[in-house]
């Protein structure tokens, strides 16, 4: 019998130990929770702080944002008109290209003009 009580003491003590190791590893990972969140709540604060002076605002931007999603569909039917006066109709193979001009015509270097040379 005392063999019995004996290991009974043991598991009863391995069981405890068990426990503590496990609410110490808990507890140093709550206490990380908890800096973190007081951290979350820093920040938080700081945007309640700066969404403050955008709250006098809010009401115009949401009109403005309600105007902007009011012409949507006539701005899509708009478009849809454009699209289908532009729809793109590839040239044949066939045609011959004229050479390919600048968009503004001679380019002028104004190097010249930087150093205080004007040829003109």
């Amino acid at each position: 019998m005392t063999t019995l009580v004996t290991l009974s003491v043991i598991a009863i003590t391995l069981l405890i130990a068990g426990l503590a190791f496990f609410l110490f590893v808990l507890g140093s990972q709550l206490g990380r929770i908890a800096t973190l969140l007081e951290e979350c709540a820093e920040i938080v604060w700081k945007i309640e702080g700066d969404a403050e002076a955008i709250a006098p605002g809010l009401e115009r931007i949401n009109n403005t944002g309600g105007v902007v999603a009011g012409a949507l569909p006539l701005l899509y039917g708009m478009a849809e008109g454009i699209v289908t006066g532009a729809t793109y109709e590839p040239e044949p193979e066939d045609a011959e290209r004229p050479p390919a001009l600048p968009a503004m015509g001679s380019r002028r270097s104004r190097l010249m003009e930087g150093v205080g040379y004007h040829p003109e």
